[in-house]
C-alpha cells in the first residue's frame, strides 16, 4: 500500500507538468557531500519563479536511493508539509525553510546523520502553472571512527626489526645487570683468597728462609742434645 501510494504520487507529479516544462530548470547547489556521522548539514535544490509565485503552486517531493531500496525524505503537496510520507529513517531529522520557498529555494536540514543515510538524493519538484523538473545530490557519511586522524603505521618487516632490536636491548640490559652482580658478589672473596694465598706464601717463603740460616753446628748441637 505504501509503495503504491509512492508510485502514485510520482505518476501524479509527471502527469501535472504542463507543456512549458521545458523551461522550468531545477538545480542542486552541490552535486555531492560529505559529512561525518551524527554531524547536521543542509541539502539545497534551486528552481526559477516567478514575482507573484505563492506557497501553494509549489509541491515537492525527495527521496534517498540507495542499493535495492528508496526513503521519502520529504513531501510537500502544495506548500504543505506531509510528515505522513516521510520514511521513519527520517522521522524528527528533517526540517525545510518556509520563507525561501516561494523565491525559488528548497533547502533541507538533516540532522544526527547515519552511514545509512548515504545514498543519491533526488528532488521533483512542481511549480504551477510552469513546470516540474527534478536534480539529484550525492551525499556521503562516513563513521566517526573513519575520520579520525590516523598515525603514520610501520610496515610489518619494520615492526619485526623493532621488535629485534627491543630484545636485544632488553637482554643486553639483563646480561649488564648480572655481570655487575656477579663483580660485586665474587671480586670481594677472590681478594680475600687471594690476601690469604699471599700471606700463606709469604709465610712458607720466612720458613725456609730460616731453615736455610741454621748453621751446622748448631745441628750437631741439638743433635747431641738430643742423644743424652
Amino acid at each position: 500500500m505504501y509503495r503504491e501510494k509512492m508510485i502514485f504520487l510520482i505518476l501524479l507529479l509527471l502527469f501535472l507538468t504542463p507543456c512549458v516544462s521545458g523551461t522550468f530548470v531545477v538545480n542542486v547547489t552541490q552535486t555531492s557531500y560529505h559529512a561525518e556521522e551524527n554531524q547536521n548539514i543542509t541539502l539545497e535544490w534551486t528552481f526559477n519563479t516567478r514575482r507573484d509565485t505563492s506557497l501553494r503552486s509549489i509541491s515537492t517531493f525527495c527521496q534517498l536511493f540507495t542499493e535495492g531500496r528508496y526513503s521519502v525524505l520529504f513531501h510537500l503537496h502544495q506548500g504543505v508539509e506531509s510528515p505522513e510520507s516521510q520514511d521513519p529513517q527520517f522521522s524528527g531529522r528533517v526540517q525545510w525553510d518556509k520563507d525561501v520557498l516561494t523565491e525559488g529555494r528548497l533547502t533541507l536540514h538533516v540532522s544526527r546523520l547515519r552511514t545509512n543515510d548515504s545514498g543519491f538524493y533526488v528532488c521533483d519538484i512542481l511549480v504551477r502553472p510552469d513546470g516540474s523538473n527534478s536534480r539529484r545530490c550525492w551525499l556521503n557519511v562516513t563513521a566517526a571512527e573513519e575520520l579520525e586522524p590516523q598515525g603514520p603505521t610501520e610496515s610489518p618487516q619494520a615492526e619485526s626489526w623493532t621488535g629485534f632490536w627491543v630484545t636485544v636491548g632488553v637482554s643486553a640490559a639483563v646480561l649488564v645487570l648480572f655481570v655487575v652482580s656477579i663483580w660485586k658478589v665474587c671480586i670481594p672473596r677472590f681478594k680475600r683468597r687471594t690476601y690469604i694465598a699471599v700471606i700463606q706464601m709469604e709465610s712458607s717463603s720466612e720458613e725456609q728462609t730460616i731453615q736455610t740460616n741454621i748453621s751446622p753446628s748448631e745441628s750437631e748441637h741439638e743433635v747431641r742434645l738430643s742423644n743424652i
